[in-house]
């Protein structure tokens, strides 16, 4: 995912459930979009955004807890 958070990433998981949904979210979303089966082309989209809308809270997340 964000590798070079990947140390951080793994305790926040540990101590955060809200979080490691939203990791959990985007695993299984990248898997999909990797796999591609029978997507089209409008499916492929929709996750791949979804996807972005979970990385960006991933982000805010690494960042608060940079910031404590």
């Amino acid at each position: 995912m964000i590798k070079e958070h990947a140390e951080l990433i793994k305790s926040i998981r540990a101590n955060n459930s809200h979080f490691d949904a939203l990791c959990h979210k985007h695993d299984e979303l990248n898997s999909k979009i990797d796999k591609n089966d029978g997507l089209n082309a409008f499916e492929r989209d929709k996750l791949k955004k979804e996807k972005l809308n979970l990385k960006d809270q991933i982000y805010a997340h690494i960042a608060k807890y940079k910031v404590s």
